[in-house]
């Protein structure tokens, strides 16, 4: 072997292509992470509600966070018989009957960080271990709007013999009511003074988006001790951007962190963000605090730049928010249709 022989090997290593975690599948889509801080860390996105077009904001977040951040990425939605992903399918509150199909939710196994966005859910035994597996790991968990009432039936978590609820102790809160104005507001994001210098917050200077507030937790009280509020929401008097602030409705937390304790003692960072509709995600401002909480929850806030771009990759048009599926051109379709 000649004397540059080891240097020709280390860099055919150096050059070799990047292997996602995950294979390809026509049921699932995956993106490998390009050059960034992410490098070889997976993150497992969940795309499983019927109102806020989960459906085409979380390929788009994957497409942000593998290309411009460099992370692994692999989208996961409900399917249907067809293997179709279908928004318009009923929840068990809406058909008793009803069990819905989540496929590839075993490769949470080699997720970093989960990101759940769902609703309402009813799964099979052996889908919702997974995730039970998932949440007792002590690895880092974000969730997105609905996925404080995301699951429905039981839900087989239990810690110190206490049933876990996926809202209310895991988040941190669970849907109470819309406290602004449902389908006719819309809400302007308020960054707390206090938590300005926090690394969620870095590059943020302007949050809005036409979905309403959520109420998570008793009026005349506040949320738990244990959550750090990032960002308050505004109701506003309308569904623009430049509305003025309503003036009956108070602003309530819709972005904030806590901690969540396994049945091991791990302990696991956690984000909640209640705002998050198809929507919401054209500001600019939403999707990079979206991004920093994924850095901030897998421990990478140093990593975190404001000059790491949080453009969406490709063109991101989002159908509106609702259930009038018809007239909103909701329609099943295979999971490449979102790439």
């Amino acid at each position: 072997m000649t004397k540059t022989a080891p240097l020709l090997c280390l860099l055919a290593a150096c050059a070799s292509p990047h292997h996602h975690p995950v294979p390809e599948s026509p049921r699932w889509l995956t993106y490998a992470g390009g050059e960034g801080p992410g490098r070889g860390r997976h993150i497992v996105l969940i795309a499983a509600e019927q109102e806020y077009r989960s459906e085409q904001s979380m390929p788009m977040l994957a497409r942000i966070l593998a290309q411009r951040h460099g992370f692994d990425c692999t989208v996961l939605f409900s399917l249907d018989a067809d293997g179709l992903v279908n928004p318009t399918l009923k929840t068990r509150a809406e058909d008793p009957t009803v069990v819905h199909d989540i496929p590839g939710l075993e490769h949470l196994r080699t997720a970093d960080l989960a990101i759940f966005f769902n609703r309402f859910l009813t799964l099979p035994e052996d889908q919702l271990r997974y995730v039970i597996e998932y949440l007792d790991s002590g690895k880092p968990i974000l969730g997105i709007r609905t996925a404080n009432h995301g699951f429905l039936g039981p839900f087989p978590y239990e810690v110190d013999g206490k049933k876990v609820r996926f809202g209310e102790d895991i988040l941190g809160g669970t849907f109470l009511n819309h406290h602004g104005n449902w389908h006719a507001d819309s809400t302007r994001g308020i960054l707390v003074e206090e938590q300005r210098s926090h690394p969620i917050l870095i590059g943020v200077d302007d949050i809005w988006g036409p979905s309403d507030v959520y109420r998570t937790y008793p009026e005349g009280t506040s949320l738990p001790a244990e959550c750090t509020a990032l960002v308050y929401g505004q109701p506003l008097l309308g569904r623009k951007v430049d509305d003025a602030p309503n003036p009956e409705k108070e602003p309530l937390p819709v972005a904030w962190t806590k901690s969540w304790r396994t049945t091991k003692g791990k302990s696991a960072r956690v984000f909640h963000l209640t705002m998050g509709s198809g929507a919401d995600f054209e500001s600019a401002g939403l999707r990079r605090v979206t991004i920093n909480a994924a850095y901030w929850c897998m421990g990478l806030e140093e990593s975190i730049s404001p000059l790491r771009s949080v453009e969406c990759v490709g063109p991101y048009e989002p159908l509106d928010t609702g259930f009038d599926y018809a007239e909103l051109g909701v329609v099943p379709k295979p999971p490449s249709a979102y790439r």
